[in-house]
């Protein structure tokens, strides 16, 4: 079947995408930037790729016309509080209209369990998108799934921060709230499952694991298979902002994504029936062997995709390619070069930056600078970095951005996701003389951009100059 994947540089798709390929199927990954598909070249040649923003007016003689089915796995939650709703609405009506022409026959829509009479913006969103893909030429299948346990899932993520780093827990009453985590390899069977089965063709199933846990058994669980105890006190007073401020500062999340959890995190989240695993013939697992397999990915290093490498998830909302020209005037610099006796090695240090290896000197400085950025409402360090040494354009990089990342051409440029007074780059490349160039590039925003460039200049001397030094060393 040739297959349509939209989101197909979401956490879903990218685990999606492989699955359907060693099926046999011929995919075309629908994407907003071709060049930040984080795929490796084998893949590539494999796919067709479609630039199609779905937020935005819908071109013609885009879409390929012979599509058999498309995945529609579209979610602007972590990118807005207030408007998402009608980003949802917008991408739903113009995924319709660019599927119109085609001779597709079956969509497969990935939601939210909708079983509670008041619903979460959110949920409710999601709902509606439902309603809107029903109206299409396709025949639609809705997959609505609660949390969603894996490697670098939101989910999973925030589920690791708290317990991690918080062995004794004041927690708000939404904790109480029941809801049915499922493995995300129960999803991607699921996904697949329904794949050409004419039984699943205008129908929503509702699916989950078999455990249904509130939100503090789910934390409970967690420390029980990673060997520790927690405690955890549920208090009444917490309201729905301080909550979100508490995940924020607490896990890895956006705080726009913070928000949007805890406003569904108040309403009970549980499959109504397994009918769809039943059709299917599926076995599901438990949420402790969920999190037990997604720890066994991590040790492997081979986590597939993590929710941070969502643009979404950081500061820059447009296209990357914006940032990809580093300016040359009006700007600030800090350069630094220095001659390599190796430079294999020394681009196997700078394609490890970052995450678990750091950034080579300074260790303690970052951390603080980190914090105050999470304090200001960025990302800060927490977002760490998906693969220990692959970086792929568009990837999340503690607070910056890959813009670009060719190791044959010996090239790594970041873009600051941090919140600074204007517009930072930092960029490493090594020339054909074994010389390794260390460019941190600022564009100021105004005299405040001046300011803060200069106030921070003392601590630049010792952070690059030391920073270039650890990294030429093999």
């Amino acid at each position: 079947m040739k297959i349509l994947l939209t989101g197909a540089n979401g956490y879903i798709g990218m685990r999606l995408l492989p699955r359907l390929l060693d099926m046999g199927h011929d995919i075309v990954c629908a994407v907003r930037d071709g060049k930040r598909l984080s795929v490796d070249a084998k893949t590539r040649a494999k796919i067709e790729v479609v630039e199609i923003d779905f937020l935005e007016e819908v071109q013609p003689n885009v879409m390929p016309k012979d599509i058999d089915a498309a995945y529609y796995l579209i979610h602007s939650m972590a990118s807005s509080i207030s408007d998402f709703d009608e980003k949802e609405a917008i991408a739903a009506h113009n995924f319709n209209a660019y599927l119109k022409d085609t001779e597709v026959q079956q969509v497969i829509y990935l939601s939210g369990i909708v079983n509670d009479e008041e619903l979460s913006k959110h949920l409710s969103s999601r709902k509606n998108v439902e309603d809107i893909l029903y109206q299409g030429n396709f025949n639609l299948t809705v997959l609505r799934a609660g949390i969603i346990v894996g490697s670098g899932s939101s989910s999973f993520e925030i589920i690791r921060d708290l317990c991690e780093k918080l062995p004794f827990m004041i927690t708000p009453k939404w904790v109480l709230t029941k809801t049915q985590p499922i493995a995300i390899r129960d999803v991607i069977n699921f996904l697949t499952g329904v794949l050409g089965n004419e039984k699943t063709y205008d129908q929503s199933f509702d699916i989950g694991g078999p455990d249904v846990l509130t939100y503090k058994e789910m934390l409970h669980k967690y420390a029980k298979v990673r060997g520790f105890k927690n405690w955890i006190l549920t208090v009444p007073v917490m309201t729905p902002k301080l909550s979100s401020y508490w995940l924020y500062f607490v896990t890895s999340t956006s705080y726009k994504l913070a928000v949007n959890l805890v406003d569904s995190m108040k309403m009970e989240v549980v499959a109504k029936d397994n009918r769809l695993q039943e059709l299917l013939g599926l076995k599901v697992h438990s949420y402790e062997e969920a999190i037990d397999m997604a720890f066994k990915k991590i040790e492997q290093n081979l986590v597939v995709s993590s929710w941070k490498d969502s643009i979404a998830s950081g500061q820059v909302q447009e296209d990357l390619e914006k940032y990809i020209q580093v300016p040359k005037y009006g700007v600030l610099k800090d350069y630094k070069q220095i001659t390599l006796e190796d430079s294999e090695a020394v681009l196997d240090n700078i394609w490890r930056i970052g995450g678990e290896t750091g950034w080579y000197y300074g260790s303690w400085l970052w951390k603080i600078r980190g914090f105050l950025d999470k304090l200001n409402g960025g990302p800060g360090l927490r977002r760490g970095r998906t693969h220990p040494d692959k970086i792929f354009p568009g990837d999340a990089l503690d607070f910056w951005r890959v813009l670009f990342a060719d190791k044959k051409a010996k090239r790594l440029l970041l873009f600051a996701e941090m919140r600074v007074p204007g517009e930072a780059w930092l960029e490493f490349k090594i020339d054909d003389q074994n010389v390794l160039h260390q460019n941190a590039t600022f564009r100021p925003r105004g005299l405040k951009g001046r300011l803060y460039w200069y106030s921070v200049l003392p601590f630049h001397y010792f952070i690059f100059g030391g920073m270039i030094r650890n990294i030429a060393k093999t």
